[in-house]
């Protein structure tokens, strides 16, 4: 995380000082001021906390680091800084701490004042504000404030016991200084809880110290019999005492180090940022809920098979035949997995190798079907030929719109799946044959072995095979059709365009169309709109035909149960039906 943590101290002679400071370098230390060489430096400590490796080592030291900096360093000058160490974390000389993280080559490092003079200055306006305007009320508490410019500070004040300062206690913040203002506010519950960790550590520390020097000494009294002194001269003879000395801890400033560390370490780990292309399309929301839909299915089946072993054999065993024991076979992931496996068994490629197979004429008949909603039936000996027409098909429809068996002994009803493929035995019914709702694939063998010119090298080509496609209802060759399907056509007869470019072609048209579904259905299942409203909503989306009207009222069915859900349980409230009339 990029941020700057730091302690800090209100000093009664020099008002609002930083004492101690940690900050994250994502390069090798820079040459130059308050650097230094790293090379001879001889290791301090070393602990593992929160996954980090804290190796905390002396850097060594250089002239333009401590308390005797010349001019040029961003630091308070030696006059400003209490004589008891009040305003002072690390003593003169001290070159600070360095902690390594071997797994993202970061380094932390703490000293009492950022090198970096815009950083200093950054990091002292902070301190100032924390301690001064910028306060909860009670002055002991979190708040957040800053700017674009200056950066977000997260400060959480607090009070330290000191037996010698006035009113028997002393204030200090620890700011948590960064430019990202959301990601800052994201992270503060985590900085409150850990932050106040750290100051209940101090405190504690302190009570015991201010508890043993009441009771050897008790300031209380000894200043009531005190005989009255200037004020100015009280505070020029009342130094604060460090930090150290108030908690009697030598390591404080190391332990501190290492608590800052981990820390940033640990609040940059925490939240991590994902790109997000847009919204998740209907199709994706589908295939999500159809997972869920097998994932309680099989937890389903293997408790049923852990409390009746025996009576499960024989449903694995039909589980085999795909048409029988599965009524929604379409529920299956994406058939994705499926093509790359059988790659070599499937014989139509494309949308447009299927055109160009079957025919203008027959193409477009077997389209119109698919595209309305209705039953598509193959016949043919050869299964991997019916599934890999189904999984052309397919592509034309939105995911949720698709019920496939590919292969069946007897006929399956429309409502189980609209996309049939049948054994060339299996008899259908007849008012199924002359039915408007219907259309018939069947593949039969090749009279002439050159009826077909060979368009792909397939191990299996379709030179051998004769495709006769019937329907109760043909459509006529003048007929409009959906919008939809002549955009299709007009792709796949476009030569300029790849088999790549056709199916990003349809990926676009199935979202336009599954939009205006959307709009139709938030206009007519929720808001229960007159037809009349209807029919010109339907001229607005330029699908007033009636082949237009089929197909949307057909998608609509392949619409996610998320998006359903979400506008059924959206009602409209009493004062916006109001001002509406």
């Amino acid at each position: 995380m990029n941020a700057i943590v730091a302690l800090c101290h209100f000093c009664e002679l020099h008002g609002p000082r930083t004492l101690f400071c940690t900050e994250v370098l994502h390069s090798p230390l820079p040459q130059g001021a308050g650097s230094g060489d790293i090379s001879g430096q001889n290791e301090q400590a070393e602990e593992e906390e929160g996954g980090i490796q804290m190796s905390s080592r002396i850097r060594s030291h250089s002239p333009a680091e401590g308390a005797s900096a010349d001019s040029s360093s961003p630091g308070p000058k030696k006059s400003d800084m209490c004589e008891a160490s009040g305003c002072r974390s690390l003593a003169g000389g001290h070159p600070g701490y360095v902690s390594h993280d071997k797994e993202t080559s970061i380094k932390y490092v703490s000293h009492q004042h950022p090198n970096h003079p815009q950083l200093f200055s950054i990091v002292r306006q902070a301190c100032v504000r924390s301690l001064s305007c910028e306060v909860c009320p009670g002055r002991e508490g979190p708040i957040f404030f800053g700017d674009e410019q200056h950066g977000f500070v997260f400060s959480h004040t607090f009070f330290i016991k000191d037996s010698l300062a006035r009113g028997f206690q002393r204030w200090y913040s620890i700011i948590t200084i960064m430019m990202d203002r959301i990601y800052l506010i994201n992270s503060w519950p985590f900085l409150l809880g850990k932050i106040r960790g750290i100051i209940d550590e101090l405190q504690g520390k302190a009570l015991k110290v201010f508890e043993a020097e009441q009771f050897g000494c008790p300031q209380r009294a000894q200043r009531m019999n005190t005989a009255f002194t200037p004020f100015l001269h009280q505070r020029n003879g009342n130094a604060a005492r460090s930090l150290t000395s108030l908690t009697n801890d030598e390591n404080l400033w190391a332990c501190l180090h290492t608590s800052f560390a981990w820390l940033l370490k640990a609040c940059g780990s925490r939240l991590t940022e994902k790109l997000l292309e847009g919204a998740p399309t209907e199709d994706t929301l589908v295939q999500m809920e159809k997972l869920a839909d097998l994932k309680e299915e099989s937890e389903g089946w293997d408790g049923s098979e852990e409390e009746e072993k025996p009576s499960s054999q024989p449903d694995v065993v039909e589980g085999q035949e795909l048409s029988k024991s599965c009524p929604e076979p379409s529920l299956m992931p994406d058939c994705n997995s499926w093509n790359v496996a059988h790659r070599r068994l499937s014989v139509f490629r494309s949308l447009r190798h299927m055109r160009q197979v079957l025919g203008a004429s027959a193409f477009r008949m077997l389209a119109w079907h698919v595209l309305m909603g209705n039953q598509v039936i193959w016949k043919a000996r050869d299964m991997d030929l019916v599934q890999s027409a189904f999984d052309v098909l397919r592509t034309m429809l939105p995911v949720g719109c698709v019920r496939i068996i590919p292969y069946s002994d007897q006929y399956e009803e429309a409502y189980r799946c609209n996309f049939l493929g049948l054994s060339p035995h299996v008899q259908i019914p007849p008012h199924i044959l002359s039915s408007e709702f219907a259309v018939l694939v069947e593949v039969r063998a090749a009279t002439r072995s050159s009826l077909y010119p060979t368009l792909f090298d397939d191990e299996q080509s379709l030179n051998k095979y004769e495709f006769v496609v019937t329907s109760g209802s043909p459509v006529a060759a003048d007929r409009v059709g959906p919008t939809i399907l002549n955009k299709i056509e007009a792709a796949l007869t476009n030569q300029n365009l790849s088999v790549d470019v056709v199916d990003q072609c349809l990926v676009c048209l199935k979202e336009e169309w599954m939009n205006k579904v959307k709009v139709l259905f938030k206009f007519t299942k929720v808001d229960s709109r007159p037809k009349e409203d209807t029919q010109k909503l339907l001229s607005i989306l330029g699908a007033a035909e009636e082949d237009n009207v089929k197909l949307l009222k057909f998608w609509m069915t392949g619409l996610s149960k998320t998006y359903k859900s979400h506008l059924m349980s959206t009602v409209r409230s009493p004062t916006s039906s109001e001002s509406r009339n």
